[in-house]
Formats: structure tokens, C-alpha cells, sequence
């Protein structure tokens, strides 16, 4: 028998959608997705929190086996850090706020130094998460009798997971918690801005000269509607969309719709 759920409350807070608009942008948003679930997750004694903890990790691993993800980090973090500094002598800026954030991201960048290049190879090289990475490309693959050393490890106690997951999220910590602090810089730069989209359909053309990375576009909390964004870092089309359940095709609106936007850079 499932055991009953407590019903949701009413959804109060914004919404907001984030489409990135380069390959960079796409890997850190997906590095923070994977980190904050494999966070929630380490934090449960359940079995099953251990096994999505598990490939939350596997899939970090995997997205950070394509190019040099901790290249690309600190260069991120050098060229923040070069427009953070770019605003010290501006007026009206809080100079206390400012150096902190400085001193954040020349922390993040020292740890990431220290780390190394090859700071996850224990991870790659680990037998035991091989043997579950291989195995979960078959749907269902990592049940009991397929491994059995998974499912003993599952089984051991709360405190014994723990310490090993632990230790395995100790080796991306630096890296994805330096992501997410550039993440967080990146939104809190841009201004947002009111703007309305004529029968569900907004525009978006960027100066070459600023080239945005990250769209953000907020709706209220409970709106039956959300955006659908194509296009690339020199123009966008944003179509929001009405939400009619899942047995039917959303609808685009006819009436005008109002947003939030907000382009960061």
C-alpha cells in the first residue's frame, strides 16, 4: 500500500524559468540540477535517497567527462571576478558586499587549484561505481540480482552510506560549489525587467557586443502558463504556452502576457 501524501500547498512564490544560451551555461545548470539533488538525497538515511544520490553523482561524472569542465570553471571565475573588480570604484556600490563576493570567488578558485586536474579520478577509477554506471544504461539493470554488492551496500547502515557518500561527494565538492556560487553571481548582476509578450509571442534581439548567457523569466506562482525558448545568444523567441494536463497539448494563448525577464550576462 503507498502511504498517503500530504496534499501540496497552493503555489504563492514565482516562477522562474532559466534557458541558457551557450554550451558552458548548459553544463553549469546542469551541474547545480544534479548537485542540489544529490545534497537533498546524502541527506536521507533511506536506501532508496542513497541509490538517487548515487546516480546524481554518476551523472556529474558523466557531464564532466566531455571537455575541461574544471578549465572551464576557473575561467568563469577569473573573468566574474574581472567585472566584480571593474565596479569597486563606481559610486553607489556597497563595497562591503562587493569584496565579499570577491573573497568567495578567490576562495572557490583556490580550492579548485588545489584540487588538481585529475581531483575525480578515484571516482572514474572506482569499480563499485563503474559496475552501477555500466548497469544502469539497462532499464532496471541495478536491481538486486543484477548487483549484488549494490544491494549489500544498500543494506549496510545509515552511518555506513553516509561516510561513503561522503567521501565521494567530497571529491566534486569544489567544483560544483564553485558553479554554483558563479551561478548565483550571474543572476544577481542582471536587472530584471516587466515586459508583456502580444498573444503569448516575445522577441528577443541582443547587442553583439554584450552577449548574454542566461535567460530568466519569471511568471506568478500558480499560472496555468509557462515559455517555450528557441533561438541562440544573438536572438530568441519566447512563446509562452497554457497548461491544459497531461492528457493534452498545451495551447498558446491569444491574449497578451505579462512577464518578468531578465538577461544576465
Amino acid at each position: 500500500m503507498f502511504e498517503p501524501v500530504e496534499a501540496p500547498e497552493a503555489a504563492t512564490e514565482p516562477v522562474v524559468y532559466e534557458q541558457p544560451l551557450n554550451e558552458r551555461m548548459r553544463a553549469f545548470l546542469r551541474l547545480e540540477f544534479l548537485w542540489n539533488q544529490a545534497v537533498f538525497h546524502c541527506s536521507s538515511p533511506n536506501p532508496w535517497a542513497s541509490r538517487a544520490a548515487v546516480d546524481s553523482l554518476l551523472e556529474i561524472l558523466a557531464i564532466t567527462a566531455r571537455g575541461d569542465s574544471r578549465g572551464d570553471v576557473l575561467k568563469e571565475l577569473e573573468r566574474q571576478m574581472n567585472l566584480l573588480r571593474d565596479y569597486q570604484n563606481r559610486p553607489g556600490v556597497d563595497g562591503a558586499r562587493l569584496r565579499a563576493v570577491l573573497a568567495t570567488l578567490v576562495r572557490r578558485r583556490e580550492e579548485l587549484n588545489t584540487a588538481g586536474s585529475h581531483f575525480m579520478q578515484p571516482l572514474r577509477d572506482s569499480e563499485f561505481l563503474n559496475s552501477i554506471k555500466h548497469r544502469s544504461a539497462i532499464p532496471g539493470g541495478t536491481c538486486e540480482f543484477d548487483l549484488p554488492d549494490y544491494f549489500h551496500w544498500l543494506n549496510r547502515p545509515a552511518a555506513v552510506r553516509e561516510r561513503d557518500l561522503d567521501e565521494w561527494m567530497s571529491r566534486l565538492r569544489a567544483l560544483c560549489e564553485s558553479v554554483s556560487e558563479l551561478l548565483w553571481v550571474t543572476r544577481e548582476n542582471a536587472r530584471p525587467k516587466k515586459e508583456t509578450a502580444p498573444g503569448g509571442v516575445f522577441q528577443i534581439t541582443f547587442e553583439r557586443e554584450h552577449p548574454i548567457q542566461l535567460l530568466r523569466i519569471e511568471l506568478p506562482g500558480g499560472s496555468e502558463l509557462f515559455p517555450e525558448v528557441s533561438g541562440s545568444h544573438y536572438r530568441c523567441s519566447v512563446r509562452f504556452l497554457r497548461w491544459t494536463g497531461v492528457q493534452a497539448r498545451p495551447v498558446q494563448p491569444q491574449e497578451d502576457i505579462p512577464f518578468t525577464l531578465t538577461c544576465c550576462s
